[in-house]
């Protein structure tokens, strides 16, 4: 899964650019707000969901099926699943649920063969126990329209500082 394509040309349209701000905006209250239903829309059926792990030399794997990483989903399944475990209580990395506040900035759009392709900086900070915990990091996007706006075809997700004391789930991210 490669959503960076150094050919694609930059998109400079002021409304795109809105368009998506508003629609990754959507993904970080819905992930704040706990609405899994209404996340989980922003998701197309087949949309892989990639967070690398770092390897000992310091590079990021490149293969999800080859190498461990932090999450890898192969299709919005994967994602459902998780949103059971957490409804449900069958996720040790949910109990108790964090309260998290998720920000991200917009750093580049392009276009590409299946819409466009979005980076962004992000940061997600969280509390649980009265312990404070932050994650920061890199994501790729692939968008594809779906009627007025987007569906997320796939995402992945670098967190850059990865020495996780607690057991990392996708709300934390």
């Amino acid at each position: 899964m490669n959503a960076i394509n150094e050919h694609a040309r930059s998109v400079d349209s002021a409304a795109t650019w809105h368009a998506v701000v508003r629609f990754l905006s959507q993904e970080a209250k819905y992930l704040d707000d706990k609405d899994w239903d209404a996340w989980l829309a922003l998701y197309s059926p087949d949309a892989a969901y990639w967070i690398p792990a770092w390897d000992s030399d310091g590079t990021l794997v490149t293969d999800p099926t080859r190498h461990v990483s932090l999450i890898y989903y192969k299709n919005r399944g994967g994602l459902e699943d998780r949103v059971y475990r957490i409804r449900t209580g069958k996720s040790a990395a949910s109990i108790p649920l964090a309260r998290t506040c998720h920000q991200f900035q917009v750093i580049d759009i392009s276009e590409a063969e299946e819409g466009i392709t979005v980076r962004t900086n992000w940061r997600v900070d969280s509390e649980t126990d009265h312990e404070v915990r932050s994650y920061f990091g890199t994501a790729y996007y692939t968008l594809t329209p779906q009627g007025d706006g987007w569906l997320i075809k796939a995402k992945k997700t670098i967190v850059l500082n990865d020495r996780i004391d607690q057991l990392l789930d996708v709300y934390l991210v």
